[in-house]
């Protein structure tokens, strides 16, 4: 069975939408994140955005082999808001989000079943707005060798075409490179076959 090496997500945030119901006004937003600390962030700027707003109810999911995903209600009663719009991430099959929707109160009360479909649908609005993209799953690897044997080692690079991410060129070279994860076991092998070379995976 081949290995699975790709996942999708956003690499911009998403045009916000506004979703309608019963006068309560649904704002939904996508971000690409990377950690906590960006949600954090995002929200902060939302609060200011929108100070009328009484919830600020969120999901988000991060990570490729192992995902980590977070459902906040935000006030709203429980799972009836955070859980849907994470109903939507799952849906579209994407990672490295955030979704948030800012709800403001129209003077009527939706219930929690109202609740359930103006969030997954504010979600659903705001993913179908985004540009999803497909990423590699990539493994980058250090490459310590001495100034002498660099011919052979740019040859292995061409001839795999890894991508160069970064490199100091001295008496003691250093080159870190990337690859699919999918052909890392052929490109470690590449490398260990020349002796002179030092490898290491980059944490």
């Amino acid at each position: 069975m081949e290995e699975i090496d790709t996942y999708n997500t956003i690499e911009f945030e998403a045009e916000p939408i506004l979703f309608k119901e019963k006068n309560s006004k649904f704002f939904g937003y996508a971000f690409p994140i990377e950690n906590e600390d960006d949600v954090k962030a995002h929200l902060e700027i939302l609060r200011k955005k929108h100070p009328t707003a009484g919830h600020f109810c969120y999901a988000y999911q991060t990570g490729t082999d192992t995902k980590y995903f977070r459902a906040n209600d935000d006030g709203e009663p429980s799972n009836s808001a955070g859980m849907p719009i994470y109903g939507q991430i799952q849906s579209f099959d994407v990672t490295n989000i955030l979704i948030v929707v800012a709800r403001i109160f129209g003077g009527t009360k939706l219930g929690v079943g109202g609740l359930i479909s103006a969030y997954k649908t504010a979600a659903q609005l705001v993913l179908e707005n985004s540009e999803i993209v497909q990423k590699t799953i990539d493994i980058h690897f250090l490459l310590s060798f001495d100034y002498a044997v660099i011919n052979k080692v740019m040859r292995i690079i061409k001839e795999k075409r890894l991508d160069v991410i970064s490199q100091t060129m001295e008496m003691r070279c250093l080159i870190e490179i990337a690859t699919r994860k999918k052909n890392a076991e052929q490109v470690l092998e590449s490398f260990q076959s020349l002796h002179e070379v030092e490898l290491k995976i980059k944490e």
